[in-house]
């Protein structure tokens, strides 16, 4: 079977990045999203970016016969595009720039066709997502959600989500406010139809705040165990919430003072009220395992040095809070991701939506690598492969509005696909790329081969190598060893 894939990879690599009006995808194992099992072998008709017929491989076919253009998916899975809910697009770090395509490519690399982009720069976001509309760049569609941080005066939200709106913005990404300015920012919000992604953060609002406000989604788990307190979280006398290390220490203490019955009641109200929920369970496994963290074996190839340089340890970077960090503090977050483990599952159980985003550049998440990883700890949640994919496709359109376009394999919708050389409802890591082994099957296996967005065919292999030489022109530039190679 490798020898079947390598030829056909070397037969059809001249596809990256070529738009045709037509494009027939042959020989796929088909998972459509909505949480129901594999099917095929199917040919997938694309037609205008759109899938326009979706047809038995073993059938008689006259398009197999026909002039259009085909590409073979030879037996692979294919799964709709991913959609990374919490992205943040960066193009310079610790002082050393970080150009596009290497994050655009690392995302497309890695199955993510759309991602929702909270809180950065707003000008280049939306250049960005028009040229990505236009197919003048490869990257994934881009929802621009601006960010409005910390407390303002009610007219002062008028005149910053006004002019939001006025810039055509998909949403917005609110974050640390007081429980008096998240009101009134909803409330603004809601007027011009704008959707809202919340990180909470330790504030006098909670998730019964956001049940009221109707809140798009809640990202991370900030305001869910807080509103089953009883009064206030214990922290210790000296505790300085912008002290990073504070911080993150004593939210490893959280989900276990959270009072199981009114939990129960918040992720019924969420449930209820239609509030999704974002948890990027990968942002924090580092907190659970350091050592892991640190060692990821994507690193040494594809680690930016500006990003390897913000990660240190370090009060100046957000997230780099380990400088203090200690066993005690790992196994409180390893009980901690327990806790949130059963509630996450609870709220599922409730009807609730769950969404997956990776919130990479920080805490040692590299971008993509860092999403295929949260899709394996929600199986580790507790969730089918199948509940998962549907997590990181289906929910995650329903989340954005676009529900009837994205995150199925569906006639009708748009042609947004990931081609897997193996199969991930057996194993989740073969869809790491095959220059990072995977953990269990055999060499033959492996890798995502080609993700599809509108229809036009982009080669993972292709892409991760310009990564590669990208990641080790920016070493050399920026005289920057890998840490490991320094040891």
């Amino acid at each position: 079977m490798s020898l079947f894939w390598a030829s056909a990879l070397s037969a059809e690599v001249s596809l990256h990045n070529q738009q045709h009006d037509e494009l027939l995808v042959t020989n796929a194992m088909v998972v459509v999203g909505v949480g129901t099992p594999a099917e095929g072998p199917y040919d997938l008709h694309i037609k205008g970016g759109l899938i326009h017929n979706i047809i038995s491989s073993r059938a008689d076919s006259t398009l197999r016969r026909s002039e259009i253009q085909q590409l073979d998916a030879n037996g692979g899975y294919v799964l709709p595009g991913f959609i990374n809910m919490h992205a943040h697009s960066m193009y310079q770090r610790a002082g050393m720039d970080m150009a596009q395509p290497y994050q655009h490519y690392l995302w497309l690399a890695s199955g993510i066709t759309t991602v929702r982009d909270l809180g950065s720069d707003l000008v280049v976001t939306l250049q960005e997502r028009e040229k990505s509309a236009q197919h003048q760049i490869i990257a994934p569609r881009i929802f621009a959600y601006p960010g409005i941080w910390g407390n303002h005066s009610e007219k002062d939200l008028k005149k910053i989500i006004g002019d939001y709106s006025k810039q055509d913005v998909d949403g917005l990404k609110f974050g640390m406010m007081d429980k008096q300015t998240f009101v009134a920012a909803s409330k603004i919000a809601k007027a011009y139809g704008l959707k809202v992604a919340n990180h909470v953060g330790v504030e006098d609002m909670n998730a019964w705040d956001n049940i009221k406000a109707g809140t798009t989604s809640i990202e991370h788990w900030y305001g869910v165990p807080d509103a089953a307190l009883h009064g206030v979280q214990h922290f210790p006398p000296d505790m300085n919430y912008s002290n990073e290390l504070h911080r993150f220490r004593y939210a490893g203490r959280l989900w276990r003072e959270a009072d199981q019955d009114k939990l129960s009641a918040v992720l019924k109200g969420m449930a209820e009220a239609g509030v999704a929920w974002n948890p990027t369970l990968v942002i924090y496994e580092a907190s659970r395992d350091l050592q892991r963290a640190t060692s990821s074996p994507w690193f040494k190839d594809y680690l930016h040095p500006g990003l390897e340089k913000f990660f240190e340890p370090s009060a100046d970077s957000h997230g780099s809070f380990f400088w203090g960090w200690t066993t005690t503090d790992e196994v409180f977050w390893k009980n901690n991701y327990q806790l949130w483990f059963k509630a996450l599952r609870e709220f599922s159980n409730q009807g609730g939506l769950i969404t997956a985003g990776e919130d990479a550049g920080y805490i040692y998440q590299l971008f993509g690598f860092g999403y295929l990883r949260e899709l394996q700890l929600h199986q580790e949640a507790g969730f089918h492969p199948l509940e998962v994919l549907k997590h990181a496709t289906v929910n995650a359109a329903q989340v954005l509005g676009q529900g009837d376009k994205l995150g199925q394999i569906r006639t009708g919708y748009v042609a947004d696909m990931v081609i897997v050389n193996g199969n991930p409802m057996a194993d989740l890591s073969v869809l790491w790329p095959r220059n990072i082994k995977p953990l269990t099957g055999d060499d033959s296996t492996g890798g995502i081969v080609w993700t599809l967005k509108d229809g036009i065919p982009y080669h993972a292999p292709t892409m991760l190598k310009a990564v590669r030489d990208q990641v080790k022109a920016s070493r050399q530039k920026n005289k920057v060893n890998y840490l490991v190679e320094t040891k």
